[in-house]
């Protein structure tokens, strides 16, 4: 008989604050049934539309360049996004990204909760549409439908829904209240971020979190406390946080995903992050919140990927 699994331990100190977990804006989701949804919409001068390309979009100050449907090409894919407490509905409108458009990595912390909300699903939406243009079961071309929420085959009629990709992401700790950190084989010297990795099929999240931190670095970890989650569109992830303490902290790392992995002490890492030695996720990111979860403060920005 394999091992007894341990119990996931519930946590009251959920993670509130994440940036693009902050959607106001509701989705109105019975209204996409109807056909004539967004033809309709874009008629309606009251409508705002967020034109968005390659992810970016334009931005007025820190708010979203929302713009009635007469300012916004209409030869494109069009989405549905919702309707605001004001009765106001929101569309996005896919075009060719202009100078000075920004990404959701450069914006998501600094928009309010109702523009972050919606330009979030309004960049995974559109990343799915452009990779997703034909039928996976025969090849032909698929055509937005339901608003811009599903894709549907033109040759057979099968249905095709946005994909959400569940993955881990987990600040592993000791018994002397140490932090473990890796750096990607891709990332210059000194970045680092906690241990991630993709849900697989047939698996728990909390087991994730073990088989993941054992294959990239060798620490075998107990005891796993989950901590809160967020969207993560780059491209289709659902990002939950754990917490979780490791019972052998020898490190082996793969060098495959993971080439170097290091404890760190609170002092150690205010110290290298201070002198910027150490550059540690931004503050859109899941990484930095546990991070700093576990520190129990902010941390220096000097020490942040820019």
């Amino acid at each position: 008989m394999g091992p007894v699994p341990l119990p996931v331990r519930p946590s009251s100190d959920v993670l509130t604050d994440l940036a693009l977990a902050r959607a106001t804006v509701g989705r109105a989701a019975h209204r996409r049934s109807d056909p004539g949804l967004v033809d309709a919409l874009w008629r309606d001068e009251r409508t705002r539309v967020l034109r968005i390309g390659g992810g970016r979009v334009p931005v007025e100050g820190p708010r979203l360049a929302w713009v009635p449907p007469s300012e916004a090409p209409s030869d494109g894919l069009r989405i549905f996004l919702g309707t605001d407490d004001d009765g106001v509905d929101r569309l996005a409108a896919a075009c060719e990204p202009a100078d000075g458009w920004k990404g959701l990595r450069e914006l998501g912390a600094v928009l309010d909760a109702a523009d972050a909300g919606l330009m979030t699903l309004a960049v995974a939406l559109t990343g799915w549409h452009r990779t997703h243009t034909h039928c996976p079961r025969c090849g032909a071309p698929t055509v937005p439908a339901q608003g811009g929420w599903i894709r549907v085959c033109e040759a057979d009629g099968s249905e095709h829904y946005p994909r959400t990709d569940p993955a881990v992401i987990v600040a592993v700790t000791d018994d002397d209240d140490r932090v473990l950190l890796a750096r990607g084989p891709d990332w210059p010297e000194g970045r680092y971020s906690t241990l991630a990795g993709f849900v697989e099929p047939g698996e728990t999240v909390e087991a994730a979190v073990r088989r993941e931190v054992g294959e990239e670095t060798g620490v075998v970890v107990g005891e796993v406390t989950y901590l809160g989650n967020q969207p993560w569109p780059f491209p289709a992830s659902l990002m939950f946080g754990f917490t979780a303490r490791a019972t052998d902290t020898r490190i082996e790392v793969d060098a495959v995903e993971i080439v170097e992995a290091r404890w760190f002490s609170r002092d150690e890492l205010a110290a290298e992050s201070e002198a910027g030695r150490v550059l540690l996720p931004s503050g859109i990111s899941i990484a930095r919140h546990l991070v700093e979860h576990w520190y129990g403060a902010p941390l220096s920005a000097e020490g942040t990927w820019r």
